[in-house]
């Protein structure tokens, strides 16, 4: 049947399954924008509208994170694409599946300077798995369903599709082609094949495997390090759970594993790395055998390469070719999907036992945790723990407060930590936490933030209001850009250039501008008292928690020191 362009896009994301867009209309996509009005689209498909584009990118991409499923964005051309760019490449390095898409100035006006013109697909080229600039109307229908296939298949990542204007008003063939035929499709069969070596996933080569079990017979202090490839991975982390209860041995997880072992359990030493716990970072350091199951040991977690497992053999799992050897180099690995790769472990893996090694390992206990009159972090997520059932999902931005989430609240299930762990995006977290509510609108959504962060995406206040998006909004109020002054009082003589936010806003009288509801919280009584409110009352909250501006994030290692060697204890 004949379709204009703009009701094509439609009945693809239709196709795929898609309920939910985040966005920003402009000028060159009107045309999209106008045909959610036409046909009962907008009955179909939720649009949400943020404050900016960048919110609507994080959106998407919490979405993804929290459901498993495909993100979608739309914005326009220019700024309206440029502004999505750090969402792109935060998603790109957390490998989250989200498709965005944008309207660029019509063919006789590319490449002339024109009001709003962007090369947005040179733009995004090294942070896209894949990107597409459509010139005829003929070809969007396959191109976005080649869009959506890379975007979730081998190991996920954003796709772009940028759309001419001019295609937007002309017309094409259209038939709709379910995603459970899409491989059998000719046309779109071939463009599948050419597009992306990875869309299939070839199966681990089975002599890997029996290598790796033989590795194991061997090994007298194994520890298992789980990344956030077994979390991207579907079905992955139930075969995980089996592994490593049958190997019995230590676990230890990047920030992007947290979830895939239960953060109470028996067998979990914490996080590695950095800000990793003593348990983990001596694990690491006198282990025999290294098991790194979707882990591409970023210099947050091998902080000194060429010391990290230096007394062990190191095995690295991956669906990824590329991240084999790229940090730290392997003595064995297996390139596959992790649910597969674990699938065929557990086959043959015999129940092993290692108690003097793991007596060892658990001996390494953590600093007390100070409790009086004062709020301490930890107080914060153990009451946000407490009170929710440790079931809430916890979206962050990045710095202190991202870390003693990872610390202190226990994850117990994949998509339940949403944080920016790659790239690092301050401002990442509000829309984040609107997508993964979205997603999961019978689950407690909880973003813990800083005062710096929150300052960066807080208009997005205004989405979650009109919308009625009940998110609760945790901030570690310390008046400073607290990680960085936690390095200035380390490193930098105390030296504290440009962190103190000695300034506005008053975050209550913020929230109370945009509808919302807010409180203080200057101890645990009245940050408990607060935060059980916001949670019988279904709406959004802001909770603004006066914490020591001197406050750190124990341990610490330096950037490219030993995993041992604490310069903070």
């Amino acid at each position: 049947m004949r379709m204009k362009s703009p009701q094509i896009l439609m009945e693809c994301l239709l196709e795929q399954g898609v309920d939910t867009v985040f966005g920003y209309p402009g000028g060159t996509i009107l045309n999209i924008y106008d045909e959610l009005e036409l046909h009962g689209y907008k009955e179909k498909i939720r649009h949400i509208l943020t404050s900016h584009e960048q919110g609507a990118s994080h959106a998407a991409d919490g979405y993804a994170r929290s459901t498993g499923r495909v993100g979608v964005c739309f914005a326009t051309s220019g700024p309206g694409a440029t502004n999505l760019t750090t969402g792109i490449a935060t998603a790109y390095m957390d490998s989250s599946p989200v498709v965005f898409i944008t309207v660029n100035v019509g063919e006789s006006l590319i490449g002339k300077d024109s009001f709003q013109e962007v090369d947005i697909t040179g733009i995004t080229m090294p942070i896209t798995k894949c990107n597409y600039l459509v010139r005829r109307a003929e070809d969007l229908a396959d191109i976005i369903r080649e869009a959506f296939a890379i975007a979730r298949s081998g190991r996920p990542g954003p796709v772009l599709i940028d759309i001419l204007k001019n295609v937007t008003y002309d017309e094409a063939d259209y038939e709709p082609l379910p995603v459970s035929e899409h491989f059998r499709h000719g046309r779109l069969a071939a463009m599948l094949r050419r597009a992306s070596h990875d869309l299939r996933t070839p199966e681990p080569d089975h002599g890997d495997i029996q290598k790796l079990l033989d590795m194991i017979e061997e090994a007298k202090k194994p520890l298992v390090l789980v990344g956030g490839g077994v979390i991207r991975s579907r079905g992955a982390v139930r075969e995980f759970r089996k592994f490593f209860e049958r190997l019995n041995a230590p676990v230890a997880s990047t920030i992007m594993g947290g979830g895939a072992c239960p953060g109470n359990h028996r067998l979990f030493t914490g996080m590695i790395g950095m800000h990793g716990s003593h348990a983990s970072n001596t694990a690491v350091d006198q282990c025999d055998l290294l098991i790194a199951i979707g882990c591409r040991f970023s210099d947050r977690v091998a902080t000194h390469p060429a010391t990290f497992a230096s007394n062990a053999k190191i095995v690295q799992i991956d669906i990824d070719r590329s991240e084999i050897d790229k940090n730290v180099p392997t003595d064995h690995h297996i390139i596959g999907d992790a649910r597969r790769v674990l699938e065929l472990l557990n086959e043959k893996l015999p129940a092993h036992d290692y108690p003097e090694w793991k007596e060892w390992v658990f001996s390494h206990k953590e600093v007390p945790l100070k409790k009086d009159d004062i709020l301490h972090p930890h107080e914060i997520l153990e009451t946000i723990s407490d009170v929710t059932g440790g079931k809430a999902i916890i979206a962050t931005d990045v710095g202190q407060h991202q870390m003693w989430s990872a610390q202190y609240y226990h994850f117990s299930r994949p998509g339940q930590l949403i944080t920016s762990g790659g790239f690092g995006t301050m401002g990442f977290g509000l829309g984040a936490a609107m997508g993964a509510k979205m997603g999961n609108p019978d689950q407690t959504v909880v973003l813990c933030t800083g005062d710096g962060c929150f300052r960066m995406n807080c208009h997005e206040l205004s989405t979650i209001e009109h919308y009625k998006i009940p998110i609760i909004i945790v901030i570690f109020d310390n008046r400073t850009l607290g990680m960085v002054r936690q390095w200035q009082h380390l490193i930098y003589g105390e030296r504290y250039s440009q962190t103190d936010l000695d300034r506005g806003p008053d975050f209550v009288k913020l929230a109370e501008a945009y509808g919302i509801q807010g409180a203080r919280a200057a101890n645990q009584a009245e940050f408990e008292a607060a935060f059980r409110q916001a949670v019988e009352s279904g709406t959004s909250w802001v909770i603004d928690c006066a914490i020591d501006k001197d406050a750190m994030v124990h341990p610490m290692v330096s950037g490219g020191a030993p995993s041992t060697d604490f310069l903070l204890d």
